[in-house]
């Protein structure tokens, strides 16, 4: 089974809210998953900067497992890192 680091899109229309989780690759973007390893909010009030939450614990975890994360969330996890 390969396995994924991806977005799956959760919140209202026009007001994306993207949670980081470890799914299947063969399962639908908004379907199952395996865990919760973060989240992602784009589109905060007032002109705030996005959020971006990681679980780096979980994280690790899986990347030592050999999960493979997409470009988006790869660069995700980059900005998390710096601090951005």
């Amino acid at each position: 089974m390969a396995v994924k680091l991806r977005l799956a899109r959760a919140g209202a229309k026009k007001r994306p809210f993207y949670r980081i989780v470890v799914a299947d690759s063969r399962a639908p973007r908004d379907g199952r998953f395996l865990d919760r390893v973060g989240y992602y909010d784009p589109r905060r009030p007032n002109s705030e900067p996005p959020v971006i939450h990681i679980d780096f614990d979980k994280l690790n975890r899986w990347l030592d497992k050999g999960a493979q994360p997409t470009d988006t969330v790869r660069s995700l996890i980059d900005r998390a890192r710096r601090g951005a």
